[in-house]
């Protein structure tokens, strides 16, 4: 080890020890007043982001290491020889613990750390930093109360910087700390710290944080990561990392003005007893309090609150309780329990920020479930608003999927009414998540916004729909539905086209099916416009259908149904060719049919 980190790491033993000294007494003293100590302090959640190479893992390493927070099991297996006999630790492996990480000296998961001052307790969240891990990040920066977002002093401000910063944002995070690294590299410049703070600031001035704090570090030799560095940065006057995590005010990021309980359980051991346990997620309730039971409207009174340890006069997160009512209100699994005079939003209509987490895209005509707390719900999606370019930060509207890690803002449509407030007012309502009804995969996060001045399309509301979308039936099949309907010449020479085109398709890897008339299946006669109705159902589950037509003009209110992208007009020989997509002599109609559809996209690959 250098004599730089060395003299670093004793100076930052020395700020600590004295803290865990008197622990350490208390605990040979009295442990259970060391226990209680211990419950009493305040618990913070932060995650460290950042571009590839940047240094997280390092600084997470280095913070556990002079904090006195790594085992010695853990401290062993991060110190490493050199070839001259001098030993070193690798502080990224503290945190890097997948084979696969520490071979391509890469975070890959999302690794979390415990560790604790004498003043506060803290979960750490080490999440990844290539563009393919985006879902990883944002799993670990959902329950965050400070983003750490590291930049090397070298590359100054990267696309990846920036994109974390605002998926950080995206998420909530109230309290954003930039730690400017590898100060060591330029000598611990104080103008190329301040031109990469300046750069920053541009950029975080368009988000929403509360607050964005910048510290000058070298996570790998320490400097101003417990302890301030007087001889390295003496022209840096602000507080280190430890000192920051430590003093940042957290307690105000909580919801406390708007009551919001969803119910988990009802417990009724007697006939005497009927209570609702659950967690407080945001606001207090006192005994006596008017409240609502959504979605059903129901108002009672509150007349007991009751934990293990006894009852309670008020609840306040995230205490979990059980509260009773002084009515017998139908009140169930799912729903939430709220105050009369502060309600959030009840409708089937919102929008949120959806992070796609799924290898198969998000498909707009699929209907999804939503679990919001204990509640699921399916839902249908209205459209998909826009995309995220996340190298660019602008939006790209006219998007018809988003793919894996991609962020965008969707309009859904509940199947049942659900109760909800911004993400941004409170993370514990207007946060949900996506799952694959048929997979039971979750595929997305959301996190709801303010937008609902939207009128719902009706032909894409509720009702029962299939389950499975057109997009998925194409790519089982390999080919989307369509209508091919032919009018014109004789109806023998319209009939023997259908059937020779239909042999063609199949023999091609393609489902093709024919309805017509004279097909010796329908012995009564085929109308028309049934087949009309036919072949739209037809289409629906992912078919070729071919419809031989002895009506003229029959094939409007098909086309219409199916769309006109999904509907081919042939007319055989020249009379009224005018409105038909395709126009076909007796030879050669079939060639001529399967080249359309193939140049349109419309048939298989195999």
């Amino acid at each position: 080890m250098s004599n730089e980190s060395t003299d670093m790491t004793e100076q930052s033993s020395r700020a600590i020890d004295t803290a865990r000294a008197a622990e350490e007494d208390l605990i040979r003293e009295d442990i259970h007043a060391f226990l209680d100590q211990n419950e009493a302090k305040e618990l913070m959640r932060f995650v460290t982001v950042g571009s590839v190479d940047d240094g997280k893992s390092t600084l997470i390493g280095r913070l556990l290491h002079d904090s006195k927070g790594v085992y010695d099991d853990q401290l062993a297996d991060a110190t490493r020889t050199s070839e001259t006999g001098e030993t070193a630790i690798d502080f990224a492996r503290i945190t890097d613990g997948l084979r696969a990480e520490r071979e391509q000296g890469i975070t890959i998961d999302v690794a979390y750390r415990y560790f604790s001052t004498p003043k506060r307790k803290f979960i750490i969240a080490d999440t990844p930093g290539h563009v393919q891990y985006t879902r990883n990040m944002a799993t670990g920066a959902s329950t965050a109360n400070v983003a750490i977002i590291l930049i090397d002093s070298r590359l100054g401000v990267l696309t990846q910087s920036r994109r974390h910063g605002f998926i950080a944002d995206l998420l909530g995070i109230p309290h954003l700390l930039v730690c400017v690294n590898k100060m060591d590299l330029c000598d611990y410049a104080e103008d190329r710290y301040h031109e990469i703070k300046a750069d920053f600031t541009t950029f975080t001035d368009t988000l929403g944080f509360k607050s964005v704090t910048y510290v000058p570090i070298s996570a790998l030799f320490g400097i101003n990561v417990v302890d301030k560095s007087e001889s390295r940065t003496p022209w840096y006057d602000g507080e280190t990392v430890l000192e920051f995590l430590q003093n940042v005010e957290i307690r105000n990021d909580v919801n406390i003005h708007d009551f919001r309980y969803p119910v988990q359980y009802v417990i009724r051991p007697h006939l005497n007893y009927r209570g609702f346990a659950g967690q407080v997620v945001s606001g207090v309730i006192e005994k006596g309090d008017a409240i609502v039971a959504l979605p059903s409207g129901k108002t009672s009174t509150v007349v007991g609150i009751d934990t293990y340890n006894g009852e309670l006069e008020r609840a306040f997160p995230p205490l979990s309780v059980v509260i009773r009512l002084a009515d017998e209100i139908d009140i169930s699994r799912g729903d939430m329990i709220c105050k009369v005079d502060n309600q959030p939003r009840v409708s089937r209509d919102f929008e949120a920020d959806v992070v796609w987490m799924s290898e198969t895209p998000l498909d707009p005509d699929k209907s999804y479930l939503i679990k919001q707390g204990a509640r699921y719900v399916r839902t249908s999606i209205q459209s998909i608003e826009y995309r995220m370019d996340l190298d660019k930060i602008e939006r790209i509207e006219g998007v018809q999927e988003l793919q894996l890690n991609d962020i965008g803002r969707v309009r859904f449509t509940a199947h049942q009414p659900i109760c909800f407030d911004s993400y941004r007012d409170n993370r514990a309502t207007g946060a949900l998540v996506i799952i694959d009804s048929l997979k039971n995969n979750t595929v997305g996060a959301a996190m709801i916004t303010d937008g609902t001045d939207w009128h719902r399309d009706d032909d894409r509301d509720g009702g029962h729909r299939s389950q499975v979308s057109p997009r998925e039936r194409a790519r089982r099949m390999g080919h989307p539905g369509t209508v091919v309907w032919i009018e014109g010449a004789s109806t023998d020479d319209r009939t023997n086209i259908a059937f020779d085109l239909e042999r063609q398709l199949f023999d091609t890897g393609n489902f093709a099916t024919v309805l017509d008339a004279q097909d010796s299946l329908y012995e009564g006669g085929l109308d028309i416009h049934e087949a009309g109705r036919t072949a739209v159902r037809m289409s629906h589950a992912g078919l070729l259908t071919i419809v031989s037509a002895d009506v003229h003009e029959a094939w409007a209110a098909t086309r219409q149904d199916v769309g006109a992208a999904a509907f081919v007009l042939v007319r055989v020989g020249s009379t009224g060719a005018g409105d038909a997509d395709l126009s076909v002599e007796g030879d050669g109609a079939v060639d001529a049919i399967l080249a359309h559809l193939n140049g349109s996209g419309r048939l298989t690959q195999r």
